[in-house]
């Protein structure tokens, strides 16, 4: 067994015995910048512009798994619009909530700035690359996506895009292209706050934003399908970036408007694997500290990278059936998703203690909640592993869900499993869980006995890291911040709050739900609810 064993069983324990460093205390005043920093490069504005109301919802959903194919191709201003609205700031938020950061937030240098994808602690520590071919709308090379100014910053220019393609060797044939999305993770970004604890939790941002991208392409019939196996050293010496600070994640292929069919392969260049991005980024932090079980993830999910698993090798590992000894529930149909995806990720935002039990969620809003979480339970067709994780790809779902009820129409309370297939619930445990639910939370910031429902993703990680290896510690993660970003989405748009933590006793989870037998890991807990009516709050569009 590899590291990644030892470390997924030290996150399950950590509510009864601390990871190390116990003592550490973030500093928030030498705290890094929420993006990367390149002085003295060119920048190139992307462009803004209105997409019809017809990108829907429930186009955008699917089921996550249907093997349907898109056939649309990217050009400028659709790329521009899946970074604005997934990781671009859109608004400025100031709301009367109970997190712990909310006398700070009047300051403008520690604002809260709205973004369509979640992340851990709203630190969004992903890097996004556009590595851009001949065959692109601008000038090749490799630009980094500022955020803050909505734009592609230029790191390198000319024709690498045979780098990527060279590193993600056999899976390049599936899209032929030349212009890719590359996903790397500064980890100081993230573990200035959340010490070792991080690799676990920026994975899990991967996802969400792999998630929202496959949403808002879907709903225009766009195709985006990520790589997670690949030869990550070789996207690290091009984007010059070292490994103990920064993995790179993922590798998004994007089917361009005006590519001819066929191969884009070119001959091989002398000095090939040699080129790299020259800018480095500038850190805002004095003192930047490193964390043993950080650096040995990386090192152990980045050492057999370009050994992609075979076909089939995840089968083993799928999420396991409903349990045909439990009382069967019925659950009506889902609620339609009224909207567009633009509105509603820019409507998402997370509750923090405004939920209000006095409103309970219907057994509808329920039932569309939960089928969102299945399209986000597979994380693509293929997520580079040969077969992926769709149904394209051998049908395997990782991610299976709970459900404790608190206050829905319908329903009583207790632990439900769901099961996707039958769109049944199965009582695992009657009673009012509100109880249970608090006393193992950690944190103040909601009372989880308001929220009308909380939902449990679980993947069975050691099964995951026996079928892939240590890699598949990303992939199981990923797979729940997908699962995260779909709820969180489909809350926004039937107007119920959402709010998603990892602060909870995990081991608890896994007494009351009877997870033993299975080996499902619970790795988040997602609230669902309405909120108290008329919220003071303050809110500012940008873009």
């Amino acid at each position: 067994m590899g590291y990644a064993h030892d470390y997924a069983a030290a996150i399950m324990q950590r509510g009864r015995v601390p990871m190390p460093p116990v003592d550490f205390v973030p500093n928030w005043s030498d705290g890094p910048r929420k993006a990367k920093y390149y002085p003295a490069v060119d920048s190139l504005p992307l462009p803004v512009a209105d997409y019809p109301a017809d990108a829907s919802l429930d186009r955008a959903f699917g089921d996550g798994g249907d093997g349907a194919t898109s056939a649309g191709e990217f050009d400028l201003t659709s790329l521009s619009g899946m970074l604005l609205d997934s990781y671009g700031l859109t608004g400025r938020r100031l709301g009367v909530q109970a997190n712990t950061d909310l006398s700070a937030l009047p300051f403008y240098p520690l604002a809260n700035w709205s973004r369509g994808s979640a992340s851990g602690g709203g630190l969004y520590p992903v890097s996004v690359y556009w590595v851009s071919g001949r065959r692109g709308p601008v000038t090749p090379g490799v630009h980094y996506y500022s955020t803050r100014h909505h734009a592609m910053q230029r790191l390198l220019t000319g024709d690498v895009s045979g780098e990527v393609r060279a590193a993600l060797g056999g899976h390049a044939a599936g899209t032929p292209t030349d212009q890719y999305l590359v996903l790397g993770i500064k980890y100081w970004q993230n573990s200035f706050k959340y010490n070792s604890f991080s690799f676990h939790a920026v994975s899990m941002d991967l996802g969400a934003a792999v998630q929202t991208w496959r949403m808002w392409a879907r709903a225009r019939g766009l195709s985006v399908e990520p790589a997670m196996w690949f030869d990550e050293a070789r996207l690290q010496k091009l984007l010059g970036v070292a490994g103990p600070e920064e993995g790179v994640f993922a590798v998004v292929p994007l089917k361009w408007a005006g590519e001819p069919a066929g191969s884009t392969e070119e001959p091989a260049r002398p000095g090939a694997g040699d080129v790299s991005v020259r800018h480095r980024d500038i850190e805002r932090s004095r003192q930047v500290f490193t964390f043993d079980a950080l650096l040995k993830m990386q090192a152990a999910t980045a050492e057999l990278a370009t050994q992609r698993p075979a076909p089939g090798a995840l089968a083993p590992a799928a999420a396991p059936p409903a349990n045909p000894d439990l009382p069967v529930v019925a659950l009506p149909a889902a609620r339609a998703m009224p909207g567009d995806v633009r509105t509603v990720l820019r409507r998402r935002r997370s509750s923090f203690g405004r939920f209000d039990a006095s409103r309970p969620v219907t057994g509808e809003q329920l039932a569309a909640c939960l089928a969102a979480s299945s399209a986000g339970s597979r994380l693509g067709g293929d997520t580079g592993t040969g077969t992926g994780t769709g149904v394209e790809g051998g049908g395997v779902r990782l991610a299976k869900l709970y459900a404790f009820v608190n206050h829905v129409d319908g329903l009583e309370p207790g632990a439900y499993e769901y099961d996707p297939d039958t769109h049944e619930l199965r009582l695992v445990k009657a009673g009012r869980p509100g109880e249970f639910l608090q006393r193992n939370y950690f944190l103040s910031n909601y009372n989880l006995e308001q929220a009308g429902a909380v939902l449990v993703p679980t993947v069975r990680t050691a099964a995951v890291l026996d079928a892939v290896g240590d890699r598949g510690y990303r992939l199981v993660n990923a797979t729940i911040g997908a699962v995260a970003q779909s709820v969180y989405t489909a809350c926004s748009a039937l107007e119920l709050g959402c709010g998603v933590a990892l602060g909870f006793d995990n081991v608890s989870y896994i007494e009351e739900l009877g997870l033993d037998a299975t080996g499902e890991a619970p790795l988040l807990i997602m609230m669902v609810g309405n909120e108290r009516p008329a919220p003071a709050g303050f809110r500012f569009e940008i873009a």
